[in-house]
């Protein structure tokens, strides 16, 4: 059984589900890989994960990252053979942490699908931790940071090396709040990657020393990809909207087929004649095949409503709308 969705506006609720409402919220999800491989050959176990790589982050932390994975629905990253922890197929980064300073470490990556079936281990990479270090100072905030599109589905970003009393071992990316790329201390530049075309982004570096201390952030960097995004690629399909009469008031009954992208969808906006009538965000077990939705309509039979909806997607923009349908008030009994 789902968690049942949270309704935004008063008045509307769920249909069919019977589970306690949740809280809502948004949680942005952002990724730092490309779209890479697919199944096996034998067209049943997942594909082999591809671009991992491992940088030491801190004396305790190392930071794994790896491109996405065509049919991946989690992803497991493991330090030797021990199991480190397993992700959701939107996020394709991890910070290992509670590590031993000046140690090397091997990590690989396996994907998980949708039936639970893990495919076979990615290369293995390894980094070593820095030495430990008594550092109450944390790096000066890196300059000069601007970015350009590198094509539709990418950035690049430069900055100024910033300043540390020991060293800096790594600089961390940031889209809004969330960290979504690190690279190493001697590295000025690099490429985010996994973004949507003709879409507009928030950027900020952050410099890390060896004892974990974060300098402040960066000016903010803000770009659009090339390209547009007609949002037929990210918008929920099949949708059908109907009308049931329950204690004098009509509600309408919408289902839908949620969108084929990055993450799991939790949160949606229901339009009502052009303007938002209501958002709703799942729990962690959103549905993913089907799901389906009621809300208060009105009590006049005879009323014609035209509704449509659009997702929150995993990088926190809004995807594309579905088609929109007109649903009439006690149409139909």
């Amino acid at each position: 059984m789902r968690d049942a969705p949270v309704a935004a506006v008063p008045g509307a609720f769920p249909r069919r589900y019977a589970l306690p409402l949740l809280c809502a919220g948004v949680v942005l999800l952002t990724s730092c890989g490309t779209s890479a491989g697919g199944e096996g050959e034998d067209g049943g176990l997942p594909g082999v994960p591809m671009g991992v790589t491992a940088e030491a982050g801190s004396a305790t932390t190392v930071h794994v990252m790896w491109n996405a994975l065509d049919g991946a629905e989690a992803y497991e990253v493991y330090r030797g053979g021990t199991l480190v922890k397993k992700v959701p197929k939107s996020e394709r980064m991890l910070d290992v942490t509670r590590l031993r300073p000046s140690t090397a470490y091997a990590f690989t990556v396996r994907a998980r699908d949708a039936d639970g079936r893990l495919g076979p281990r990615s290369r293995e990479v390894r980094a070593t931790t820095p030495a430990a270090v008594t550092d109450a100072s944390a790096p000066t905030r890196p300059e000069g940071a601007r970015g350009r599109a590198a094509g539709d589905r990418a950035v690049q970003l430069t900055w100024s090396a910033a300043k540390d009393d020991r060293k800096v071992v790594s600089y961390d990316v940031y889209q809004g709040d969330t960290k979504v790329h690190s690279v190493g201390g001697a590295q000025t530049a690099t490429v985010v990657t996994g973004l949507r075309p003709g879409t507009r982004y928030s950027f900020t570096v952050r410099a890390r020393d060896a004892a974990d201390n974060l300098s402040p952030a960066s000016a903010v960097v803000r770009l659009a990809t090339a390209g547009s995004d007609d949002g037929r690629a990210s918008a929920p399909t099949a949708l059908r909207a109907d009308s049931h009469l329950a204690d004098g008031a009509y509600y309408l009954d919408l289902t839908w087929v949620p969108p084929r992208t990055d993450g799991t969808v939790t949160e949606y906006q229901i339009h009502l004649d052009g303007r938002p009538a209501t958002s709703l965000v799942y729990g962690a077990d959103a549905p993913r095949d089907r799901a389906e939705y009621s809300f208060y309509a009105g009590r006049e039979a005879g009323v014609t409503h035209r509704v449509r909806i659009r997702a929150r997607l995993a990088d926190g923009t809004w995807g594309g709308f579905s088609e929109e349908r007109k649903v009439t008030l006690g149409a139909g009994g």
